[in-house]
């Protein structure tokens, strides 16, 4: 199986896990589970699978880094809640406005994108650029907030399932990092991955096994949580 459809299908698992996860408990883990449900376009997308819609087109190539741009600042402020209600145990809000908001924040970056011209490869650069940097700075925040919901919580039976969103963030972390390192010093263009091809092959490694232990730490973590909440 190429490697590329082997992702997508880890990631479609993923994000079907995640979003049965939201719909099957309670208010607190809905921003979670929805942000990593949004991963699996954010994947889909710019693969341009010659299967799907509109593949090749920039347009969806660039609506799906938009897209997983939004997943890590939905999980994140789902994080951020989680924490909060960790220390207070107050919770406000409900399931249904998480996702109305959700859909709203995507339909108005895919107007802002149908509205603008075609997107250029120059352009699509710029906005996986964007993507990554928030995804790479926001996971290690994560990575510091779960820990300190993991300890407002260590004598509950979840909390190992916390540690497990650590480890998760980490795989992220070499994901996202590996491929905002090839982007920025441009060891993706022909004449720099020339005269660095160790450092391009180890980036690419990093990234591949970063991508494919991510998918599988996030489905996995979330059948482990749905199990400690029975």
């Amino acid at each position: 199986m190429d490697l590329s459809i082997l992702q997508v299908v880890l990631w479609l698992i993923a994000g079907l896990v995640s979003f049965y996860f939201s719909i099957g408990n309670a208010r607190v883990w809905t921003s979670i589970s929805v942000g990593f449900f949004l991963i699996l376009f954010g994947e889909l997308l710019p693969r341009a699978m010659p299967f799907l819609p509109g593949a090749g087109d920039p347009r969806v190539e660039a609506m799906g880094y938009i897209i997983g741009t939004i997943s890590i600042l939905v999980m994140s402020h789902g994080f951020q809640e989680y924490y909060v209600f960790s220390r207070t145990l107050e919770l406000e809000g409900n399931k249904l406005y998480v996702y109305l908001v959700t859909v709203g924040v995507v339909a108005a970056s895919l107007v802002f994108i149908l509205i603008n011209p075609v997107p250029s490869e120059d352009t699509l650069r710029v906005i996986r650029i964007v993507g990554n940097t928030n995804w790479v700075f926001l996971s290690l925040i994560n990575i510091d907030l779960i820990r300190k919901i993991y300890l407002n919580v260590k004598d509950s039976p979840i909390s190992k399932g916390f540690l497990a969103f650590i480890a998760v963030f980490v795989c992220i972390f070499l994901w996202k990092g590996s491929e905002l390192y090839i982007q920025v010093y441009s060891l993706d263009l022909p004449a720099v991955m020339d005269a660095f091809p160790v450092r391009y092959q180890i980036s690419q490694v990093t990234n591949m096994i970063g991508n494919l232990f991510a998918s599988l730490s996030v489905a996995g973590t979330f059948l482990y949580m749905a199990k400690l909440l029975r």
